[in-house]
């Protein structure tokens, strides 16, 4: 299309992606949601990952064809180390087993890109060898790493849906990842391999919105535990509680205190430390200007009788 190697697939990915980054920094700017820029920021590199591997390389570029494969697959690296982070976040991981944190992969896939790739392309001027190398490398580490990453958030048994949905969409977002470089050791097939990353970003949108629609479904138990400008909430605002205090994570814990789950039984269930859990509750109580889950509890009840 329009003179340049890119698939109208690719095209109509980075169509797609634009507007819901759009989408989102309208409702990040109009809700005041700090929580959304993490989301917003994956959907940049999706659109300048769509872009550069979809547009690179090309005959016009000025420089060497190298330099063009240097960009991509520092576009396509920097995506992929992101969504784990993202991963990484929305589970309150910090490392893996083996060492799996984000500046240890980031070092390792780095450093598989300078040696494996371009040392090996500059030895052999053969982009097809340096790309089998190196593709073959990455994939081994991230089935490791996916298989590594399932252990921790897959349980046989999880009572609420949203988690339960949530870890396999986590699943099959990284799964794409291992994908990417098998799919680019296969060849150049734009709308097999844009497809499959482009899944991966969809899937994380489905976690987002069906995260909105839990929260928005039982914001109304927080507005009675809660109080914004020392006033206590007695309607509900045009813009949801939810993104007016508590985090995403800080949400979710509070709807678990108020069914008076136990901190252990929580920790189970999102896969975080008790000691995580006990930080974020902490953290709620706070901002709503209770000491302790006994009084949040309390003011929960209290408000309830006065209406």
């Amino acid at each position: 299309m329009f003179g340049t190697s890119i698939h109208w697939t690719t095209f109509f990915y980075l169509l797609l992606d634009s507007i819901i980054v759009l989408f989102t920094l309208y409702q990040t700017i109009r809700l005041k949601c700090a929580s959304l820029r993490r989301y917003f920021y994956l959907g940049l590199l999706y659109v300048a990952y769509n872009f550069t591997g979809g547009f690179l390389p090309m005959k016009s570029f000025p420089g060497p064809m190298i330099l063009q494969y240097i960009i991509t697959y520092g576009t396509a690296i920097s995506l992929c180390i992101y969504i784990v982070y993202y991963l990484y976040k929305e589970y309150d991981i910090e490392v893996l087993k083996y060492k799996y944190s984000i500046r240890n992969l980031t070092l390792l896939t780095t450093l598989c890109f300078a040696t494996l790739y371009l040392t090996t392309y500059y030895l052999t001027d053969s982009l097809l060898y340096s790309r089998l190398l190196f593709n073959i490398t990455i994939s081994i580490a991230a089935i490791i790493f996916i298989i590594i990453f399932q252990r921790r958030i897959i349980a046989l048994d999880i009572p609420n849906p949203f988690i339960a949905r949530r870890n396999k969409l986590s699943i099959v977002s990284l799964f794409t990842i291992v994908l990417l470089p098998i799919c680019t050791a296969i060849g150049d097939y734009q709308w097999l391999t844009f497809t499959v990353m482009n899944i991966g970003f969809y899937a994380i949108t489905w976690i987002e919105f069906d995260r909105y629609l839990f929260l928005l479904e039982n914001q109304a138990r927080l507005y009675n535990s809660f109080v914004l400008g020392g006033k206590n909430i007695t309607a509900q605002p045009k813009t949801p509680f939810i993104y007016n205090n508590l985090t995403r994570r800080e949400t979710e814990i509070a709807f678990y205190i108020l069914d008076q789950i136990p901190y252990k039984s929580i920790a189970k269930e999102l896969f975080i430390s008790e000691r995580t859990v006990t930080k974020h509750a902490s953290n709620i109580f706070k901002k709503a200007e209770v000491r302790n889950r006994k009084a949040f509890l309390q003011k929960f009840k209290d408000n309830q009788k006065s209406k």
